[in-house]
């Protein structure tokens, strides 16, 4: 039985139903260690900030290896990349389990990173599954916004669960004992995850007679370096210049980059292709996007839970209530992930992606004049969160389907990187501003109303200048191929009939 086409060499329910187990456990990494935070503080003995360190040298691992494990995908199979990613985020799961002290634990947690190249490598795969029915393109985007379904719904019984699995184990009175079999959980269900691929996800076909550009992708990851490392470094030295320095060094590293990879037979990146009408905007809204999706959470915490009496904003609302807010925030992204397949069907993809990116431009935008009451900012999270949930899975599934064959690893890669860098960059810019405003305001920890107006507007114009930048795309673009011959019905040929 198909889920998408029934014809030979469509993409099958079982093959959906494997990766959507796969990215639930991507969730429950995601969701299931944030409620632990302050006993895991209290269990390595270090102070709250200092957890900040854990996460920011997860993202720049993130970001160096994503787009080289994808292009190995491209090359050999990405079923064989996703077992070994797999491999290697079991292995720092489990230390993390074990790890008892700041460095072994910062070094498992950065390991763990590894697991964030799962969905460009799905993506790809189905693509690829998809290629010979001529439906690649609408079957990757249905199957995309399942599998964001399945994200979301890990990371929301990720983050409930966690905290259920720690108190049955003693909870905080008992935290020498109770830590190790609780970060136990997520580990046993990688595990799980790689015998789920072996046995259940069939491979892809790569094209013969490809190499990897290891000076492209050295230039590459350098960049990439500097970019991360400088924002990380940010944080910590708002005033300092060098930090500023790297990342312009960084950026300006990219046009070697660019020069080497336009005389390469087989580049790391194809700049020609990311160049075309249907790569660009994808690319750059991934940017945009991750500027709200990652960058503006912590934030949005912060203010929930302000005391409006004490500063004149903010909603006072307890632990319990925030995340009930960030639980409908989730709900709302699964509701987009699964219209925007059936808005491309209906209009086009890239009328899809537009109304996506207008949406959390306006879920944000409307946080400026509408945030003194708790429906008010529950009803901009519902729409920005409609938006950003079709975005999640579209991008990367735009990527692939822009992307000629052989490329559709490392096309929907860059997606998540962009989105990485785009927040990173937020997260150290917002951090910023809401550290200035508190001394000068506040006098405390608590952000001013002023800063967190900057925060939202720069969420809201991201996301417009996105959605802007999708106009630009090709009205027809990432529709499905007309021919079903897999000689022929290549990414190249993703155009409306």
């Amino acid at each position: 039985m198909t889920l998408l086409r029934g014809r030979a060499g469509a993409v099958t329910a079982s093959l959906i139903g494997f990766l959507f187990f796969v990215e639930f456990v991507s969730g429950v990494l995601q969701g299931f260690y944030v409620p632990l935070i302050p006993d895991l503080v209290d269990y390595l003995g270090i102070k709250d900030a200092d957890f900040n360190i854990f996460e920011g040298a997860q993202l720049l691992l993130s970001a160096l290896v994503v787009p080289i494990l994808a292009k190995l995908g491209d090359m050999y199979g990405h079923k064989r990349i996703l077992l070994v990613s797999t491999v290697l985020t079991a292995g720092a799961t489990w230390w993390l389990a074990f790890a008892g002290d700041f460095t072994s634990f910062l070094v498992a947690w950065t390991l763990q990173a590894f697991y964030v190249v799962w969905l460009p490598l799905e993506i790809a795969l189905i693509f690829d599954k998809g290629r010979r029915s001529g439906r690649a393109a609408s079957a990757t985007r249905k199957a995309a916004g399942l599998l964001i379904v399945g994200l979301e719904a890990g990371a929301i019984a990720g983050a409930l669960g966690s905290s259920a699995v720690f108190e049955a184990f003693g909870g905080p009175d008992a935290l020498g004992s109770s830590v190790v079999p609780t970060l136990m959980v997520p580990a046993i269900a990688v595990t799980l995850v790689f015998f789920v691929i072996l046995f259940g996800v069939p491979e892809s076909e790569p094209l013969p007679g490809r190499s990897l550009d290891w000076i492209g992708f050295s230039i590459l990851t350098i960049a990439l370096l500097l970019i991360t490392s400088g924002l990380t470094f940010l944080k910590f030295n708002d005033d300092a210049w060098w930090p500023w320095a790297l990342i312009a060094v960084g950026i300006l590293a990219f046009w070697p980059f660019v020069a080497f990879e336009l005389r390469q037979k087989d580049p790391a990146i194809d700049i020609r292709v990311f160049r075309q009408a249907n790569m660009w905007p994808v690319q750059l809204t991934a940017f945009l996007i991750g500027i709200s999706l990652l960058g503006a959470q912590a934030p949005l915490a912060t203010y929930a839970g302000t005391d409006k009496d004490a500063l004149g904003y903010g909603l006072g609302l307890g632990s319990g209530t925030i995340s009930v807010l960030i639980g409908i925030y989730l709900i709302s992204m699964i509701v987009g992930a699964l219209l925007f397949p059936l808005v491309s069907r209906s209009r086009t993809p890239r009328f899809a992606l537009i109304v996506a990116a207008f949406l959390v431009a306006i879920g944000y935008l409307m946080f400026i004049p509408l945030h003194l009451e708790t429906w008010q900012v529950f009803m901009n999270m519902v729409i920005a969160g409609l938006g950003s949930g079709a975005l999640v899975g579209a991008m990367p599934a735009a990527a692939a389907a822009a992307a000629p064959r052989g490329q559709t690893g490392i096309a929907s890669a860059l997606t998540n990187t962009t989105k990485t860098i785009g927040g990173s960059f937020a997260s150290s810019v917002f951090a910023i501003v809401l550290a200035i405003g508190a001394v000068q305001i506040a006098g405390a920890t608590a952000g001013s109303l002023f800063g967190y107006y900057l925060v939202w507007g720069i969420c809201g114009a991201g996301a417009l200048v996105a959605a802007v930048l999708l106009f630009f795309v090709p009205k027809l673009a990432f529709a499905d191929a007309e021919d079903p011959d897999p000689a022929t019905a290549s990414a190249e040929q993703v155009v409306a009939r």
